[in-house]
């Protein structure tokens, strides 16, 4: 031990006469194995009885017993850093080297080797032992990188991103890897809708008028995006962006009741300033992240719920009454959520959310319309200039998976394809189509026994998936088989009209009242507000009946009911029922 470490040892005895072989106090020095410890015990021991008797009363103010409280390393989160251990305080060493380290016990006078530099998360630490801080090194090249960074935003606007800390061989190299983006927020608005629904019991009346608030976003064109049922019986529809106070007057463009997407516009030119449409992106995988922004129920500022993609099929909308693609993900969407796009990694928007799975057995399960429904509701109105719908295939199928079955009808073993119950008589496809027919392909793709053709790799999806990429009047080549014949047929699309509709697409009820007796066309809206939200398990049977089977037989076929019986003398003792 070289004349300056007895120095300093001396002065510490001086300072602190406590010290002794006896108190049970344990330091880390870094010192070569070579040092005659007996020596240097010696030189303690000389050092305490020197010492005044008087000071040997006095005890060091400590936090804790044989370690110092240890210091957090604050870590900031206001530009990318590199991240290193803090360096231990100046040592009490000699010239060793970082191999031959090891740790001198002044309390039972033992020395342990200290684990290997290579291994800085050796487990079994003794306790009281001080924590092994990571040594410093000259190399840069090794230096251990943050673990967060932050991601540039300026007023919710995507400024670029940071990548992910990574350890590169070249200290000038950049940061590799692609962060997750930040979706354009400023371009979601609230949307504030006053509602006036009709009286279905009173046709030529309205009910009271109710408000109600949903989501929307900015798209090309000086558009905004929402739900059709956020919207649905409008009477006046604003909308307000994030940050202002200010509620804009908005107009209703295109209303897709079947995708429950509606189109708005703004007038005033004050709106669209500082406002930046979103970008579309691609149809999402697979547990691919997912952000729903909006503004849910629980507060006024914009909310943000994020979750992964966990199913891609053909999904029942409830506002329509269709069956269309769907994305099915984890995150929260509550009223509210409604119309706010849902944004992948890349700040693109894949989607629309609009409703969500409440039941019992099931947790945050949320439904988002996805891009190709979007686009389509899109071209639609650019194509036509307005909205027209989307086409069907008007036949009711089975599948076929019984081997009996596919025997009866001459299919071959290697044929596949689905049999053909009933047809629309009012759909252009019943000029060509008959009952007992095997669609085999649709436009070229081949439909498996199960109903279903190839999605992407390794996903299959509902072969109405096909259809619903068409438009309203477009063709398509079906290819059946009839009496073990393969025919092929160039069919025409068009819109599904059903007996019941489903809903009156915005317009007033139809009646017609003769003698007191008020008559009104069925649809389910009537059905709806007549027999409230269960009107499956209470409407009369006869009802249910014609809306669930029945197919219309011309394209003006209507039911009609006698919905109200007016105090009339001419009409004592009629009801209605």
């Amino acid at each position: 031990m070289d004349s300056l470490t007895l120095q300093f040892y001396y002065s510490l005895h001086r300072f602190f006469p406590h010290f002794s072989l006896s108190l049970s106090l344990s330091l880390s020095l870094r010192v070569n194995p070579t040092i005659n410890t007996h020596a240097f015990l010696r030189h303690t021991q000389k050092a305490q009885k020197e010492r005044n008797p008087l000071n040997s009363k006095l005890k060091p103010s400590m936090g804790k017993r044989g370690r110092k409280p240890k210091t957090p390393i604050p870590e900031t989160l206001d530009s990318p850093t590199t991240t290193v251990a803090s360096p231990p305080p100046p040592p009490i060493t000699t010239a060793a080297t970082g191999l031959d380290d090891a740790v001198f016990s002044v309390s039972n006078v033992e020395i342990i080797e200290q684990p290997q530099a290579s291994h800085p998360h050796q487990e079994g630490r003794r306790r009281g032992r001080p924590k092994k801080l990571r040594k410093l090194t000259d190399n840069p090249e090794i230096m251990t990188p943050s673990r967060r960074v932050p991601r540039a935003v300026d007023n919710g606007e995507h400024k670029g991103s940071v990548g992910p800390a990574v350890a590169v061989s070249d200290p000038c190299a950049a940061w590799e890897g692609v962060a997750r983006a930040v979706p354009a927020m400023d371009a979601v608005v609230k949307v504030f809708c006053v509602h006036t629904e009709p009286n279905f019991s009173l046709p030529w009346q309205r009910k009271r008028q109710y408000s109600s608030s949903s989501s929307g976003f900015v798209i090309g064109g000086r558009r905004v995006l929402t739900n059709a049922h956020s919207v649905e019986h409008y009477t006046q529809v604003k909308l307000k962006k994030r940050g202002s106070d200010t509620k804009y007057l908005a107009t209703v463009l295109a209303i897709g009741t079947e995708c429950d997407i509606a189109m708005l516009t703004v007038d005033d030119d004050e709106f669209w300033d500082g406002v930046s449409p979103v970008e579309f992106g691609d149809l999402p995988a697979l547990q691919d992240s997912v952000t729903v922004v909006g503004y849910p129920i629980g507060g006024d500022t914009i909310s943000v719920t994020s979750g992964v993609v966990s199913r891609i099929e053909i999904l029942s909308y409830v506002h329509g009454s269709t069956e269309l693609l769907g994305l099915q993900i984890d995150a929260a969407i509550n009223s509210g959520n409604s119309g706010g796009p849902a944004f992948n990694d890349r700040g693109n928007c894949v989607g629309i959310a609009f409703q969500s799975l409440k039941h019992e057995d099931a947790e945050n399960i949320g439904y988002v319309i996805p891009t190709p429904v979007i686009m389509h509701f899109i071209q639609d109105y650019e194509k036509n200039g307005a909205y027209t719908g989307f086409p069907i295939l008007g036949v009711e199928w089975q599948k076929m998976e019984n081997p009996d079955l596919r025997m009866s009808m001459g299919m071959k073993p290697d044929q596949k394809g689905v049999r053909i119950r009933r047809i629309d008589p009012t759909a252009p496809e019943s000029q060509v189509l008959k009952p007992s027919d095997i669609i085999l392909s649709f436009d070229g793709v081949n439909i498996a026994n199960d109903g279903t053709v190839p999605f992407r790799h390794g996903e299959r999806i509902g072969f109405s998936y096909l259809i619903s990429q068409k438009y309203t009047g477009d063709n398509s080549v079906v290819k059946v088989l009839r009496n073990s014949e393969i025919l092929s047929f160039d069919i025409k699309l068009a819109s599904h009209k059903r007996l019941i509709p489903a809903h009156n697409k915005g317009r007033p009820p139809s009646y017609y009242i003769i003698a007191g007796f008020v008559f009104t066309a069925v649809s389910v809206p009537y059905l709806r507000s007549e027999y409230g939200k269960d009107y499956e398990f209470e409407a009369p049977v006869k009802l249910l009946d014609k809306m669930l089977h029945s197919l219309p037989q011309s394209p003006d076929e209507q039911l009609v009911v006698v919905s109200q019986v007016l105090v009339a003398d001419i009409n004592i003792g009629y009801k209605y029922c």
